[in-house]
């Protein structure tokens, strides 16, 4: 390698090892990249971890000969800009999740397409900032386009939402936006501080995931709920979802299964069942790419208006292989309440 190229700090991988072996996650030093076409080069302020970034990095027998960086959460600062860009200028504040198929944002620069990046809400720092974009994506998009719930309140009066998993980092951005849209939001939780936490951001009710389903919903007085947004093991809640979706409504799931799903219990009741992978725009660069641009700085003004807020609730420093271990093996528990956010290379 040319020592005279600029270089980078950054964490990654070769190996795909557990998450309590040394080498899991390593500090590196790389090369700066340059931004071409319509990629803008970010000075990576902050960063969160995903339960994605736990998945990548799962044990698996591959090598990788160039060093794999994960990490899809960013804020930062726009350091240069590619020839093609048009929507955003070196100097700009910006936050966005990144794309699956390419070098992730665990680096202090980043190449990302500037069709999925948003304009930072001026009203939060970085690290808080950095807590929402990946969770933000996939809750936006499953809401209003995959179960095509209307954004406007009078639309969806008297219905419900049921999510499972509502504390984590998806459904605690979820919550937020479902209320906003005018939806009776029923979160499911099994201890108190993760019933607390969801109660906090605006459910109005909580019912426990390891007990039936339904009998808990008619005794809040709910028939069945309209829609299910399933962010906590979907083969495990199936049977479940399929007795408590009204006829008619709609089911959105994030977690793949191992085994293939009986659709045959939603014949009846001619219920939807549909997939939510936020990664999906920007892996097949569709013609609507642009459409988490649009909604991550929509999430901005919410945000800088009072209605929305950050989902951080624990931040660490400095951006290392050792503190990013830590937050692997938090996310492995299953059991953590809103997003962790890495901040400063320093």
């Amino acid at each position: 390698m040319n020592s005279s190229k600029p270089m980078m700090r950054a964490v990654g991988l070769y190996k795909y090892l557990e998450i309590s072996e040394p080498e899991s996650l390593i500090d590196l030093e790389m090369e700066k990249p340059l931004p071409a076409a319509r990629d803008l080069l970010v000075k990576v302020k902050a960063i969160s971890v995903n339960p994605v970034d736990v998945k990548v990095r799962a044990p698996k027998d591959k090598v990788e000969e160039a060093p794999k960086i994960l990490g899809w959460d960013v804020a930062g600062v726009v350091e240069q800009v590619g020839p093609e860009c048009m929507l955003f200028k070196p100097g700009d504040e910006v936050y966005y999740a990144g794309s699956i198929n390419r070098q992730g944002g665990n680096s202090e620069y980043h190449l990302v397409d500037e069709r999925i990046v948003g304009t930072k809400p001026v009203t939060l720092d970085f690290a808080q900032a950095a807590a929402l974009p990946l969770t933000t994506i996939t809750a936006w998009e499953g809401l209003f386009d995959r179960l095509c719930v209307s954004p406007g309140k009078e639309a969806n009066a008297g219905q419900s939402l049921l999510i499972i998993g509502a504390a984590g980092g998806v459904g605690s951005i979820l919550i937020q936006l479902a209320k906003n849209a005018g939806l009776t939001v029923i979160g499911t939780a099994s201890r108190s501080e993760s019933s607390e936490w969801a109660k906090g951001l605006g459910a109005d009710h909580i019912i426990n995931h390891y007990e039936p389903f339904l009998p808990q919903l008619n005794a809040l007085g709910i028939p069945q709920a309209d829609y299910i947004f399933c962010l906590n093991s979907t083969e495990q809640h199936w049977e479940q979802m399929a007795e408590a979706i009204a006829p008619q409504g709609k089911i959105c799931s994030i977690v793949e299964t191992d085994h293939s799903l009986d659709l045959d219990l939603l014949k009846n009741k001619s219920a939807t069942f549909v997939w939510e992978f936020m990664f999906t725009r920007s892996l097949y660069e569709t013609p609507d790419m642009i459409n988490q641009h649009e909604l991550l700085n929509e999430t901005a003004r919410l945000i800088d208006a009072g209605t929305l807020r950050t989902t951080m609730t624990e931040k660490l420093e400095p951006i290392n292989a050792s503190n990013l271990r830590k937050v692997h093996t938090m996310i492995e528990t299953g059991r953590t309440i809103g997003k962790i956010v890495l901040e400063h290379f320093e």
